[in-house]
């Protein structure tokens, strides 16, 4: 039997992938394209395909779990638009930086160096910076002030900056129009250098440098992989890469994960968000590492011990999100039915 011109069995797999990605999507506002290609490479798909389906599969479920932030109050859309513009001029500056260091032949070489060091060092940073732990916690209301013990002092420094004009962002803290855009630059800039969508430097980006609330750093983070993801996507549909065979099952099952993952945001203690944010990352520099090894080594066998590594990320780290809201659920169970009582 085949739907969409594949078996059901690889229907089935990319219908569960999708899931699984989408719970991750929408609980940390990345994941997508960053495990989607390299599983789709491993599987045998052109590069073409494989980047322009993972960029198509991000752009739709960006806009659902966006959604799903924005009905829980936790998008910041003047941060999010002025962030767009700041990345936008970032990435073309670290495109042509990039195109300069493929003519002297070191591309590959400082992408891949580099790439590795920024994913290990964000997840080894932000996973001992949670497990330090700040005993702040996470507010479950969206306009709610944050308090001055839980914003990192990197950020407490950046709002100290009054250069006019000040902007005013979710969490009842103002921040200069000009240290968001440094900010958005210095992001684009590492996007368009190492060829990446950014998710996993921009969501920490806003919670340490600006001193965004983790989930509504997660859900401004979504809504600005929305526009880029749509552009990209839109650019290789032209070219005729997009392949649905691919993206429409990915798509289904991520259309109940990425919600579900956007609703644990609003449950799950911002430190515990921080921990399973950092542990990602820091598989995934391990993944990264062992699949340019195996390219450098010319062993085939790693590019799949790498695709293990990731799906077994995925898997556990999702896990540990769903288990983490549905405990939550539990433990509030009780004050609803008190409540209800009086």
């Amino acid at each position: 039997m085949e739907l969409f011109g594949i078996s059901a069995m690889l229907l089935a797999t990319f219908t569960g992938f999708g899931l699984l990605i989408g719970i991750l999507f929408g609980f940390f506002g990345m994941g997508g394209s960053f495990l989607v290609t390299p599983a789709l490479l491993v599987m045998g798909y052109k590069p073409d395909v494989a980047v322009a389906s993972g960029l198509a599969f991000v752009f739709g479920t960006s806009v659902i779990a966006t959604l799903k932030h924005r009905d829980l109050g936790q998008v910041d859309y003047k941060l999010g638009v002025l962030m767009i513009a700041g990345t936008t001029v970032g990435i073309e500056v670290g495109k042509e930086g990039l195109h300069w260091l493929q003519a002297m032949g070191y591309a590959d070489t400082v992408v891949s160096v580099a790439y590795v060091l920024l994913l290990g060092g964000i997840g080894a940073f932000v996973t001992y910076t949670a497990v330090r732990g700040s005993g702040g916690g996470i507010s479950h209301d969206a306009d709610a002030e944050v308090d001055a013990d839980d914003i990192p002092d990197i950020a407490k420094k950046i709002q100290s900056v009054h250069l006019p004009p000040m902007i005013s962002i979710r969490g009842g803290v103002s921040v200069s129009l000009w240290m968001i855009l440094v900010v958005a630059f210095a992001t684009g800039l590492l996007s368009g250098l190492l060829g990446v969508g950014g998710g996993f430097i921009r969501m920490p980006a806003l919670f340490y440098l600006i001193g965004v609330p983790v989930p509504i750093a997660v859900g401004t983070d979504l809504f600005e992989i929305v526009f880029s993801g749509g552009i990209g996507s839109f650019l290789y549909a032209l070219d005729g890469a997009v392949d649905l065979a691919i993206v429409a099952p990915l798509l289904a099952g991520s259309a109940l994960g990425a919600r579900l993952g956007a609703a644990a945001t609003s449950l799950v203690d911002e430190d515990d968000i921080k921990v399973y944010f950092g542990v990602m990352l820091l598989l995934g520099a391990i993944a990264v590492a062992v699949r340019k090894v195996g390219g450098f080594l010319d062993m085939p066998v790693l590019d799949a011990v790498s695709l293990a590594i990731i799906l077994g990320a995925a898997l556990l780290v999702s896990g540990a999100v769903s288990y983490s809201a549905v405990r939550e659920l539990r433990a509030e169970a009780p004050e609803r039915r008190s409540t209800t009582a009086d």
